[in-house]
C-alpha cells in the first residue's frame, strides 16, 4: 500500500523534556503525524509521552537501539508493545534481532539499525572492524532480512543498495536527512529529502532541521511537500 508523503516524514523529538515536546507537537499539529523519541526525551518522561502520543492518534518510533542478552531483550521489547509504538530499534546482531522478533507483539514493528549515520569507513576501523560501511551494512541487512525484521535503519546513501536487499516486504528508515541549505552537524553521510524518496526510502527522520525553524511547521511542510516530489514526477 502506497505511503502517503506526510506519512514518511518522522520528526525526531530531540528535546530535554516532555514540555518541550509537547510545545514543538502542539507547534506542528496537523502537518505531523509520526514522531521519534530517542535517549535524549525517553530519559526525561519520553517513555510515558510515548504513550500520550499514540493514544492522540499520532505514531511512535521509539528508538532505543536495543542490544543485550536474549531476554533482556525481549522483555523490554514487551514493555514499549505496551505504549503502542509503531516502530522500536535494535542493534543488527542475529540475538539481538531474534529475541526482539520473538517477543514482538501488537502492531509493533521491529528496525534494525545497519551502521550509524555519523560513522564513515575511517570510524569502523578505529573500531576494529575490516570493512567498509556499505559492506557492513549490507551483511547486516541480509541478516535481519533472513531473520525476518520489519526494517532497517540505514543512511540515504545505503538506501538504493538495501533495498534490493530488503526487497519490498521491509520498511527502509532513513535519519541523516538535510534539506537543501541546512547544515550537516554530526552526521557524515546525508541526503536531501527528495533524493533520499528517489533512492528507495521509506520514511525519512528530520530533527534539527525543523526543531531549530522560526517556524516549524513551515519547515515541516516544506518537507513534505518535497518527499512528493519524486511520486509527483513518476505520473
Amino acid at each position: 500500500m502506497p505511503i502517503a508523503p506526510r506519512e514518511r516524514l518522522i520528526v525526531a523529538l530531540d528535546l530535554s523534556s516532555v514540555e518541550e515536546a509537547a510545545a514543538m507537537e502542539t507547534r506542528l499539529g496537523d502537518a505531523v503525524t509520526f514522531y521519534k523519541i530517542g535517549y535524549q526525551l525517553a530519559f526525561a518522561g519520553g517513555l510515558s509521552y510515548a504513550r500520550t502520543l499514540s493514544d492522540s492518534g499520532k505514531r511512535v518510533f521509539l528508538d532505543l537501539k536495543l542490544h543485550d542478552i536474549g531476554n533482556t531483550v525481549a522483555q523490554g521489547v514487551k514493555s514499549v508493545a505496551r505504549l503502542g509504538a509503531t516502530f522500536l530499534t535494535v542493534h543488527a546482531y542475529p540475538q539481538t534481532m531474534q529475541a526482539a522478533m520473538q517477543a514482538r507483539e501488537g502492531g509493533l514493528r521491529i528496525l534494525a539499525v545497519t551502521v550509524l549515520t555519523s560513522y564513515d569507513d575511517g570510524d569502523l576501523k578505529a573500531a576494529g572492524y575490516e570493512t567498509s560501511v556499505r559492506e557492513l551494512a549490507a551483511r547486516r541487512a541480509a541478516r535481519a532480512r533472513d531473520i525476518g525484521i520489519d526494517g532497517l535503519v540505514c543512511s540515504p546513501e545505503e538506501a538504493a543498495s538495501l533495498r534490493s536487499i530488503a526487497g519490498t516486504n521491509m520498511a527502509l528508515v532513513t535519519p541523516g536527512i538535510r534539506p537543501a541549505g541546512s547544515a550537516a552537524g554530526d552526521q557524515k553521510r546525508i541526503m536531501t529529502p527528495s533524493a533520499a524518496i528517489a533512492a528507495g526510502a521509506d520514511y525519512l527522520v528530520v530533527g534539527r532541521p525543523i526543531l531549530a525553524a522560526a517556524d516549524p511547521r513551515a519547515a515541516a511542510q516544506a518537507i513534505v511537500a518535497e518527499i512528493a516530489q519524486p511520486a509527483a514526477k513518476e505520473k
